[in-house]
């Protein structure tokens, strides 16, 4: 979590300066709270008026958003750039 955390507000501060593309290939092990994290860098950028998009989503992160039922949240942004 504490990662998470942390990386909330860089991840908000480069939608702010119009970064949308992050590239989450290097990532290893994900928690529920990487999910959490994702959903507010979208709504983020929503409130921007731009969209996300992700690369090299991990399959867990993905298992996870289906299994939280907010996988269709996520499914946009990671296919804009597959």
């Amino acid at each position: 979590m504490e990662n998470a955390a942390s990386l909330l507000d860089v991840g908000v501060a480069a939608i702010a300066r119009g970064d949308t593309h992050f590239d989450f290939s290097a990532v290893g092990n994900v928690d529920s709270a990487a999910v959490a994290l994702v959903l507010a860098w979208q709504r983020a950028a929503r409130a921007q008026g731009a969209s996300l998009t992700l690369a090299g989503v991990p399959d867990g992160l993905l298992s996870l958003a289906r299994l939280y039922g907010v996988e269709s949240l996520l499914d946009g942004e990671r296919r804009a750039v597959e």
